[in-house]
């Protein structure tokens, strides 16, 4: 059928995903399997941090190994902010440019189709199954813009949809693809068994910060006080921890909720202010921009509030900025903070 045509697809590690290219290898088509990392993902955020709960493996690379299919990593995370900030066709419910999102992989995805002789693309992605990016207009759009017109396959979803040059040209056999559509998963459990695919993460609405409100709310905050061009990579990475205060038009607090986001915010302390409380265990926090004295206090107040002496009358709180430090006695703020809440 296929004669050693190869493909490049696009592998997330969930069972959609792993589902197309183990029907892939099945056709015997060569798969190339592609993660991309946007810097967006909660799994990866977790796994990171130590808390997936799983093998503590990238999900990707561990569908690869599942169905023996090797896996490249390939990082999008600088032109994907570009995208995020000024998507051409606009947010989810959130902020999430789900369309513009997919275009991106898309474009990539077909650049490494066309330097490697890779014949077609395919994704796992499921007709009706997500609101913003997987209705036929969408799909439609989203193959038209990534430039990928004829040439990008979805197994799972085929039938419903017209032949692509991989079934015309019997690159794959369009009778062994399926019809799948909606937001029920019971067809793919199925296939899930039948391929003995066993080891797969949950759906839980979606893996991507972008689409938590939360988020949302810390990512909108820092393009109205920083303006969306000026926003880095490791500003949005540390939107993904603590508990976020804005104090001033100027500056912005950072307060650790636990070890574990303790311990990532030390990698983030070049340049910005450091608060700890002293006689008692508490958050890490840090501050970025300029403050006056009494913001000063009123971030070592915030600090001790989370620390294990929020029920003293006073705290010590050390400062550090630079080659500079200090000591702040405060009593641990109330719940008037609330307002400052991002």
């Amino acid at each position: 059928m296929s004669g050693g045509v190869r493909a490049v697809g696009l592998l997330s590690g969930g069972l959609d995903s792993t589902l197309a290219a183990r029907i892939m290898k099945e056709q015997g088509v060569e798969v190339d399997a592609v993660n991309f990392y946007t810097g967006f993902c909660i799994v990866e955020h977790r796994r990171k941090m130590g808390r997936s709960g799983r093998r503590g493996r990238n999900e990707a690379l561990r569908a690869g190994a599942d169905i023996e299919v090797s896996v490249d990593i390939v990082d999008i995370f600088d032109e994907y902010l570009s995208v995020v900030a000024h998507p051409r066709f606009g947010y989810g419910s959130a902020i999430n440019p789900c369309i513009d999102c997919r275009i991106l992989m898309l474009k990539n995805a077909r650049l490494r189709m066309e330097s490697t002789g890779a014949k077609f693309v395919f994704t796992g992605e499921v007709l009706g199954q997500r609101p913003m990016s997987q209705h036929k207009n969408q799909l439609r759009l989203i193959e038209k813009e990534s430039g990928l017109e004829g040439l990008l396959l979805r197994p799972l979803s085929a039938k419903l949809l017209p032949p692509t040059l991989p079934e015309t040209e019997g690159w794959v056999d369009r009778e062994m693809l399926y019809g799948i559509s909606g937001r029920g998963r019971k067809e793919q459990f199925v296939l899930a068994e039948q391929y003995g695919i066993v080891d797969y993460p949950q759906p839980a609405g979606g893996c991507c910060f972008l689409t938590d409100k939360n988020y949302a709310a810390k990512l909108k905050d820092l393009y109205a006080h920083k303006g969306k061009d000026s926003v880095s990579k490791e500003d949005v990475i540390l939107l993904k921890v603590g508990r976020h205060f804005r104090i001033s038009e100027a500056a912005k607090v950072i307060v650790g909720r636990d070890e574990g986001e303790n311990n990532f915010l030390e990698s983030y302390v070049d340049n910005r202010w450091v608060f700890m409380a002293l006689d008692f265990e508490g958050p890490l926090t840090l501050v970025e921009g300029d403050m006056s004295a009494d913001e000063k206090r009123s971030v070592a107040a915030i600090t001790a509030r989370y620390s294990d002496g929020k029920n003293q009358n006073v705290v010590r709180v050390e400062w550090r900025y630079g080659g500079e430090s200090g000591v702040l006695e405060v009593e641990p703020a109330g719940n008037e903070i609330d307002s400052l809440r991002v």
